[in-house]
């Protein structure tokens, strides 16, 4: 490297450090190896997605060293004092653009810069992001604004011009000028006069000929009526065919009308077998269409004397055979509705050249204008690339909380009366699996909703304080995002590792007490469950034994049954023996009490707490200094370079626990101690005491 760097410690990991204008300018010269990231996601960040739009060159979704570098290089170039991009303002002195070079991009932008404030009618020499980003506003007004759009303000007062335009618009549409005007294209201007020409000659090969047009100004819609009728004249003659085929059909061709609306369904009228169609004999509901198409062409040409056959249907039908082709040769439909005579009109006046000409000189104008648009492009990159190399080169806004938030945060979490404050949200679930578990800390994953919007979203939120609590899947909290809006959150995964050293100590404790309680609970059901099978089994042989079986053998002196003396004997020795052991245990454990100093006792307490928890508590130290957020980001997407470290000091700013006051008031429904919560302790007490008695008093 060339360029001396300056180094600090964020989260326990060196890296490179960003603080002066000249760091920026320099940043091709950084290694990529010394880069805290390598690429990130465009999508799901905290920042304007216009200003990553234009970072990402390439538009690969993607952004990556290589476009960063470009990006820092180019706004180096434009700026007098590149320590301006560190300051994330939105607005911008003219006078800061370097215009030494008079065909540089500084003197380019400026010029750009102070035109966008003529435009806006802006007094002073400040631009600020939002005079850049409105377009419309800028442009409107303009008739030359080099996106090759020619609008009616393009055309100025020419009439024929101005005809031309908006007759090609009415036909083709129309595109969006940059002033937010409508407008066409030089691609519409030629494709519009092309249309005009095949229609008018589409329209002058048939003037005037009998043949395409039997019945003058009424063929078309002559033509529309008889196609209108053709599908119910074709189902008449066939009917008329199977009846004259055979006679029986006759009560199968019937037709039954429930309905008057079923009249419209029904055949034309009933079937003959002379297969003549009789005009005083209709469906009623057909009737209107066969007079209208009597009205358009002379009765003879369809209808003989006695009606309609189907010969003189299809000789009627063919006679629209020429027109029809013609119909089906059509060019140039688009611009039909501007009618014939005004399409000849805008023939005649053959504006295309003037159009055309208009359109490239607009064009001619797109260096001028992209260098508006590069107005724009600069002035998001210049308010937000200082943040944005904090979240890439560097993670300083992570670890500068709560002043800064890293662009990949997404809000907070609020459950089981705690504040998750890091929480990120998450792109694909499935890249979360195995990747996230490596970051060695207690990850909340949740689905948010919200009944005003129609997204959902998931988020991994990181707990560093409390203890695991009543946190499961299923259970619900409240999720704010970085705009303040609230989301109904719903945990769907929990990743379990070590939260802090004081939940480590205890865990030892907490885990052998939820095994005895198991295991208590356990043979306390198999026991239950022993003496309801007995007490079931003698129920039911109480009922069903007979009356003489059920009496119950007894001794033959008085009836009752023998006092077996040695059993007894056994069980009161046995009871002895368990006595006597256990008072002499307590005899030797208070013997042992009584020989050993406080202080040595104090001594095993804390070396027998150290061998259970000892090794609890080193596995989370170990554990928690090691944290780190790459794995989750990872997942995300993100190319980490280096570790994300979140130890245990900056660990427990991420998480807030509910901490009441001291209260000193009648709660009438508090609950009552439980009977142990005293035995127990009296019984630590007078146990280890009592044996102390027996030692002192009875042993001596």
């Amino acid at each position: 490297m060339n360029y001396k760097w300056q180094y600090s410690s964020l989260g326990g990991v060196v890296r490179v450090k960003i603080s002066t204008g000249e760091d920026i300018a320099h940043l091709g010269e950084l290694d990529e190896k010394y880069w805290t990231v390598l690429s990130c996601p465009v999508d799901g960040l905290a920042m304007d997605r216009q200003t990553l739009s234009y970072l990402d060159a390439d538009s690969d979704g993607r952004i990556r060293v290589k476009e960063v570098v470009a990006a820092a290089e180019w706004l180096c170039s434009c700026l007098k004092d590149n320590d301006l991009l560190l300051g994330g303002d939105s607005s911008l002195s003219l006078d800061a653009f370097d215009d030494s070079d008079a065909k540089g991009p500084g003197a380019r932008l400026k010029s750009s810069a102070r035109q966008i404030l003529e435009n806006l009618g802006r007094d002073g020499d400040v631009i600020s992001v939002e005079d850049a980003a409105d377009t419309v506003a800028i442009f409107r007004g303009t008739r030359f604004n080099g996106d090759g759009v020619i609008t009616l303000l393009t055309a100025g007062e020419d009439p024929g011009l101005r005809d031309a335009l908006e007759a090609c618009i009415t036909a083709l549409g129309s595109v969006t000028d940059r002033s937010g005007e409508p407008g066409v294209t030089a691609e519409t201007v030629e494709k519009f006069y092309a249309l005009c020409g095949e229609y008018s000659r589409w329209q002058a090969s048939a003037a005037g000929s009998k043949a395409v047009f039997p019945y003058g100004d009424d063929t078309a819609a002559a033509y529309a009526a008889c196609l209108a009728l053709n599908g119910k004249m074709e189902d008449f003659f066939m009917r008329c065919r199977l009846l004259s085929y055979d006679g029986a059909a006759a009560a199968a061709l019937e037709v039954k009308i429930e309905k008057p609306e079923d009249l419209a369904s029904c055949p034309l009228a009933r079937p003959t077998a002379s297969g003549t169609l009789s005009l005083k004999a209709l469906n009623p509901a057909w009737e209107g269409a066969v007079a209208g198409l009597a009205a358009l062409v002379p009765e003879k040409d369809f209808a003989g004397e006695d009606g309609v056959t189907e010969e003189s249907w299809r000789s009627f039908r063919s006679g629209f055979d020429s027109y029809a082709a013609w119909i089906g040769a059509k060019k140039g439909a688009e611009v039909e509705p501007l009618g014939l005579d005004r399409i000849n009109s805008i023939i005649a006046a053959d504006r295309r050249q003037d159009l055309l000409a208009l359109a490239a000189e607009d064009s001619a104008k797109k260096e001028e204008s992209d260098s508006i648009d590069e107005v724009r492009k600069f002035m998001h990159l210049y308010r937000d690339f200082g943040r944005f190399l904090r979240n890439y080169v560097t993670f300083s806004d992570f670890y500068a909380r709560p002043e800064h938030r890293a662009i990949f945060e997404a809000g907070r979490l609020y459950v089981d009366q705690r504040c998750c404050d890091l929480c990120i949200r998450v792109n694909d679930m499935a890249g979360h699996n195995d990747m996230a578990r490596l970051s060695g800390m207690f990850l909340i994953y949740c689905r948010c909703t919200s009944k005003v919007r129609p997204e959902t979203l998931d988020i991994v939120a990181v707990l560093t304080a409390g203890d695991t609590g009543d946190l499961r899947p299923g259970k619900n909290g409240i999720f704010y995002d970085l705009q303040g809006r609230d989301w109904d959150a719903t945990i769907t995964k929990v990743v379990d590792n070590p939260i802090s050293i004081s939940n480590a100590f205890w865990s030892p404790y907490r885990k052998f007490w939820d095994f005895c309680v198991g295991l208590i609970s356990k043979s306390a059901e198999e026991k239950d469950g022993k003496v309801m099978k007995e007490m079931q089994a003698k129920a039911a042989q109480t009922i069903t034994a007979k009356p003489e079986a059920a009496a119950a053998p007894k001794e033959q002196a008085g009836g009752k049954q023998a006092f077996d003396i040695a059993k007894f004997a056994g069980i009161f020795a046995a009871i002895g023996m368990a006595i006597g052991y256990i008072g002499s245990f307590l005899t030797k454990l208070a013997a042992g009490i009584a020989a050993t100093a406080w202080w040595q006792l104090l001594l095993a307490i804390a070396a027998l707490m150290l061998i259970i928890s000892g090794p609890s508590c080193f596995l989370a130290w170990n554990r928690l200094r090691l944290r780190n957020l790459g794995p989750v980001l990872n997942a995300n997407g993100w190319a980490m370079n280096t570790r994300v470290l979140v130890n245990i000091v900056f660990g427990n700013t991420l998480t807030s626990v509910a901490r009441y006051p001291k209260l000193k008031m009648a709660d009438p429904y508090r609950p009552k101690k439980k009977a142990w919560k005293w035995i127990v302790p009296l019984a630590v007490i007078l146990v280890p005491g009592a044996a102390a008695a027996v030692y002192f008093f009875v042993v001596k």
